[in-house]
């Protein structure tokens, strides 16, 4: 028997390949299935199960690409219903693989058709849960995601989590091994942590969660401090419902290239955002006039699908040469195929053509202390709430970057906007957008509050009364 955790950082997700005795199982694959293929082409097996622990809101499930390949089943928990041929498991079904077997135990909460997949040995004893969305490592499932009108409602739904813990997870042996679909990064919950897997036991002694001590306050717990989820996230549970175009289908238009001309037409006749994935420090010093920059180095795919509401989105890309195909997948992972193509030659091509670039001012932590000993400026802190209340900069303004694009008429275009994130990477894509919508006087914290605290400019972890937007 054979278990590989295949986790992909970008994402924080875990998909998983088992394989015995010739047969292999794959759970919650990513998008592109050849990595699966050739995993089990490895071993000399054939996968004979796709198994999905439910409709996943975060990225766009290979499921039916890996079946339509391989002949697998895909298989769901139950109440799921989908637009292809699936196999929607009964409680408590096992399914046989090589010597062991896979047995369904539906856990809705985190959706309602959510299952977590035991793997029994050869001796039929329980060897590990992969518990999707349903049991993280230091956490649990968001119960707000499935909400309908008028019939579920995010406390309902915190409701049915908790029976499934408690009457479906927490009695298992305290020896089987966690395997969840998330950690830490993932917005499919408030608190994981950066273990990808852990034994049963001693989640029961440190998840928040599993040490409730009553049903009313694990719901409590569980639907407080919780961020609205990305966009996107409806989006994508849609696609995963149904038949998706394959990933080849996507990277034909996805990786055409462009000239400069043809950029301006995609531009002008299909409103297409042209999408700049160079680092912060590269696109700062030239770049397509009103283009986004999110660097493909950092949380790529989560930020896209954040920043850009709508998977539907014409997009041109701006790319390092070679990595246009890395983009394109990345994309595709969370749902964004409308990619038209990319600028062939990048700037160089650009510039070439005649077309002007524009440019963002960008200066050192050190240089942010110089112009602040002179007098108040206006200061933008645009990391994540947890990272604000811990320790922030005196007389700055918190704006986190998932909610910039609902509070751009808080800016003004009178005054100069100096925006800083942890390190660089957020700012630059806050400054970036600010500049697309008209705010030409932005100024990018180089190094974000890594370096801002290596200088003599104080710092506090006191919320400041009226200045965050929430």
């Amino acid at each position: 028997m054979k278990i590989e955790q295949i986790y992909t950082g970008c994402l924080a997700q875990g998909a998983y390949y088992i394989e015995s005795d010739g047969e292999a199982a794959v759970i919650d694959p990513l998008r592109e299935p050849q990595p699966y293929i050739d995993r089990a082409a490895k071993d000399g097996a054939t996968i004979k199960y796709v198994l999905e622990t439910h409709f996943h809101a975060d990225f766009v499930s290979g499921h039916v690409d890996l079946a339509k390949c391989t002949g697998a089943t895909i298989v769901y928990g139950p109440t799921a219903k989908t637009e292809f041929a699936a196999q929607v498991a009964t409680d408590g079904e096992k399914l046989k693989l090589g010597k062991v077997s896979i047995q369904v135990l539906h856990t809705p909460g985190h959706t309602m058709e959510s299952a977590c997949y035991l793997l029994l040995d050869e001796n039929g004893k329980p060897h590990s849960l992969f518990s999707g969305d349903t049991l993280f490592i230091g956490d649990v499932g968001r119960p707000d995601l499935a909400q309908k009108a008028g019939s579920l409602t995010m406390e309902d739904l915190a409701g049915h989590l908790y029976d499934s813990l408690h009457n479906k997870v927490m009695p298992l042996p305290d020896d089987v091994i966690v395997y969840p679909a998330h950690g830490a990064g993932s917005a499919c919950g408030k608190n994981m942590s950066k273990e990808t897997s852990d034994s049963l036991g001693h989640q029961k002694q440190v998840n928040y969660a599993l040490k409730a001590a009553t049903k009313e306050q694990f719901i409590k717990e569980v639907t407080e401090g919780i961020l609205p989820p990305p966009a996107y996230f409806p989006q994508n549970v849609a696609m995963n419902r149904g038949s998706i175009p394959s990933l080849e289908k996507v990277k034909e238009h996805g990786l055409r290239a462009l000239t400069p001309e043809q950029v301006e037409l995609e531009v002008e006749s299909q409103g297409a955002l042209v999408l700049d994935t160079r680092p912060a420090q590269v696109f700062k010093d030239g770049f397509v006039p009103r283009s986004i920059n999110i660097g493909l180095r950092g949380d790529f795919a989560p930020w896209v699908g954040t920043m850009i509401p709508d998977v539907k989105q014409p997009i041109v890309l701006v790319a390092e040469e070679g990595s246009e195909d890395e983009a394109v997948t990345r994309l595709a992972r969370v749902g964004y195929d409308n990619v038209r193509g990319f600028l062939k030659g990048g700037m160089a091509a650009w510039a070439a053509a005649g077309r002007e670039a524009d440019t963002l001012e960008s200066i050192s932590a050190e240089e942010l202390a110089r112009r602040m000993r002179t007098g108040r400026l206006n200061v933008v802190d645009v990391r994540k709430p947890g990272e604000w209340n811990a320790e922030h900069l005196e007389h700055a303004r918190f704006a986190p970057l998932q909610f910039l694009n609902d509070h751009l008429a808080e800016f003004h275009k009178d005054e100069t906007n100096y925006i800083h994130c942890a390190g660089g990477y957020r700012s630059m894509v806050a400054a970036s957008v600010l500049k697309a919508r008209g705010f030409h006087n932005v100024v990018d914290v180089a190094g974000g509050f890594a370096a801002i605290k290596k200088t003599d400019l104080p710092v506090t972890d006191f919320v400041c009364p009226g200045k965050a937007v929430q």
